[in-house]
């Protein structure tokens, strides 16, 4: 299977916006597609990079990512399709977002993980991320806090 993979400045289409939902709400639980949609909107006025992957212009995966400060990027959201993992679509995701990164001239890349989602800890820890610390919400669920040097 080759994926095609598809790079926004910014949000994506309409219709790809909402393949990013669907298939966000498929990999993540407890929130509606209203609150995600909102989410966005509050990231409108941020410099956003969008990656989409897809299979035959079905969406399996995507990656979102904004400018926290000058010279700094947050690797914000991203996921894979259940369907098509261990085919590498999340470390292609995540090399062509940080390759972005270092043409716009950014020096590190910051992500936060929690520990249930293992997958994407190792995956960040593979490449060149380095655990510098973790954040406890009011929930009691401990975040990790990921940044690379790039």
């Amino acid at each position: 299977m080759k994926c095609h993979y598809e790079m926004y400045d910014g949000f994506p289409p309409e219709t790809t916006l909402q393949g990013i939902i669907q298939l966000h709400q498929r990999v993540f639980t407890g929130q509606t597609p209203e609150q995600l949609f909102q989410e966005f909107e509050e990231m409108k006025n941020r410099r956003l990079l969008t990656i989409v992957a897809t299979d035959d212009q079905t969406i399996v995966g995507y990656k979102m990512g904004y400018q926290r400060k000058p010279g700094h990027f947050y690797s914000w959201l991203g996921c894979v399709n259940p369907d098509y993992r261990r085919q590498g679509i999340a470390g292609e995701l995540m090399r062509q977002q940080h390759d972005w990164c270092k043409t716009k001239g950014y020096q590190t890349v910051r992500t936060h993980t929690r520990n249930q989602w293992r997958d994407m800890l190792i995956l960040n820890l593979r490449h060149g991320f380095d655990i510098i610390g973790t954040v406890t919400s009011t929930n009691s669920h401990t975040t990790l806090v990921l940044e690379k040097t790039l």
